[in-house]
C-alpha cells in the first residue's frame, strides 16, 4: 500500500492512546473540579485519540485543538489548549498514572500534566541524567518528531531518552548538510506498546520495532513497513505480534540468544484489503480488531475476517486510531470526521 507523505504526515499520531488496557492507578481523593478549560459543544473533526481514565471520563486528543475532556452523554465537554496550559495543541497521547494524575504528550511540546483544573508542563531530565529503566508503573510517551527519542515518567520525574545508535540506523539518517529539510529520525517513535510480559515495543519511522526487557533493546521487522513505518503493534492470543503496515506476524525464537523474532507467512498479501492497517487492538476474549486508513475496521477471530464499514456520509474515511475501553467499548479517533463507537452492530459518530 503506498501513500504520500501528506498521509503519512496526517497519521503520525502515536499509538499512547491505545493501551490494551487502562493502567492500574490509584484515583485522586475528593471531586474534581473541571472549571479552567473552555465549556464547548462538539468536538473538532480531527481526533486522533481517546482514553478513559479511571474516573470513566474520557479525553480526546485532536491534531491543532488541544484536549477534550468528556463525562460522557448529559456530561459536560471541556476543551483545553495552551492557553491552559498544555504544552502544545497537536496531542500524541494521553495516559494515567498510579497516583490518578492525566498526563498529556504533545507534538511538539512535550509532557503535561492535568491538576484537576488545568495543566503544567513537565521538565524533562537530559541524557546523561536520565535513565533507561522500566518500572511497573511508569509511563512511555514519544518523543517528538525529528529527535529520535521517548519520554519515560516514573511519577516522580519525566526522563527523556534516545536510542542507542544501529548500523541499520545509520545507513538511513540523512545527512542534515545535504538535506536541510529533513525533518525526521528514522528512530522516531510512532506508538508505543506494552505487551503481556511486561515488555515495551516502540514503532519507529523506518526501524522496524523495538523491544525494550528493562535490560536490552531488540530489533525486530526493520526494513517490512517501508516509508510507513510501524503505526501499531498487537499481541494475539497466541503470544505473537502484529506489525503494520502490511500484516507482519513475528514469533519469539525458543532460547535464542540475544532474542531474535521470526516472521510468519500467510495472514494477508498486499492485495487483502486488510493487509494495511493503522492501529489495532483486542476486545476482552481477545479478538482482534484492525482499524484500516481507509478501509473500515477488520475483526479476525483467528479464522474469520469480518469488515465493519466506517462511513461519514455513505464515503469511507480515515481512521487513526482504535480504543478499547473499561466497559470494553471499541472507539475510533478518525484524521478528520471526530470520534465513532461501535454500538455492537457499526461504528456510528458520537456527538456530545
Amino acid at each position: 500500500m503506498k501513500l504520500s507523505l501528506l498521509v503519512l504526515s496526517l497519521i503520525a499520531a502515536s499509538d499512547s492512546f491505545a493501551r490494551q488496557t487502562p493502567p492500574a492507578s490509584q484515583p485522586q481523593s475528593g471531586p474534581i473540579a473541571i472549571a479552567a478549560g473552555e465549556t464547548v459543544t462538539e468536538f473538532d473533526n480531527r481526533i486522533w485519540g481517546v482514553f478513559q481514565g479511571t474516573d470513566s471520563a474520557y479525553w480526546f486528543g485532536s491534531d491543532g485543538k488541544g484536549v477534550y475532556r468528556w463525562g460522557g452523554e448529559g456530561k459536560a465537554l471541556v476543551r483545553f489548549t495552551t492557553e491552559h496550559g498544555l504544552a502544545g495543541n497537536h496531542i500524541r497521547g494521553v495516559q494515567e498514572d498510579r497516583a490518578g494524575n492525566i498526563l498529556v504528550v504533545s507534538d511538539p511540546g512535550g509532557v503535561s500534566r492535568f491538576d484537576g483544573r488545568g495543566f503544567t508542563k513537565l521538565t524533562a531530565l537530559e541524557p546523561p541524567e536520565s535513565e533507561w529503566k522500566l518500572g511497573p508503573d511508569d509511563l512511555w510517551f514519544p518523543g517528538g518528531t525529528d529527535t529520535g527519542s521517548v519520554y519515560r515518567w516514573d511519577g516522580t520525574s519525566l526522563h527523556r531518552l534516545t536510542f542507542p545508535t544501529t548500523a541499520a540506523g545509520d545507513a538511513a539518517t540523512l545527512p542534515r548538510s545535504k538535506y536541510p529539510n529533513a525533518k525526521y529520525s528514522p528512530y522516531d517513535v510512532y506508538m508505543i506498546f506494552k505487551d503481556s510480559k511486561g515488555r515495551l515495543w516502540f514503532g519507529t519511522a523506518c526501524l522496524g520495532a523495538c523491544r525494550y526487557d528493562g535490560s536490552s533493546l531488540v530489533w525486530t521487522g526493520t526494513g517490512e513497513n517501508g516509508g510507513f513505518g510501524v503505526r501499531s503493534i498487537v499481541e494475539d492470543k497466541e503470544g505473537k505480534f502484529w506489525l503494520s503496515n502490511c500484516v507482519s506476524r513475528f514469533a519469539e525464537e525458543p532460547g535464542a540468544v540475544p532474542p531474535r523474532y521470526r516472521k510468519e507467512a500467510g495472514i494477508a498479501t498486499e492485495a487483502d484489503p486488510y493487509s494495511a492497517f493503522v492501529s489495532a487492538n483486542r476486545d476482552k476474549d481477545g479478538v482482534l480488531w484492525l482499524a484500516i486508513l481507509g478501509g473500515g475496521v477488520y475483526r479476525y477471530d483467528g479464522t474469520t475476517w469480518t469488515h465493519f464499514p466506517v462511513t461519514d456520509d455513505g464515503k469511507p474515511i480515515w481512521v487513526a486510531q482504535f480504543y478499547r475501553d473499561r466497559q470494553d467499548r471499541l472507539w475510533l479517533g478518525t484524521i478528520e470526521h471526530g470520534v465513532y463507537r461501535f454500538d455492537g452492530k457499526a461504528f456510528e459518530r458520537v456527538r456530545p
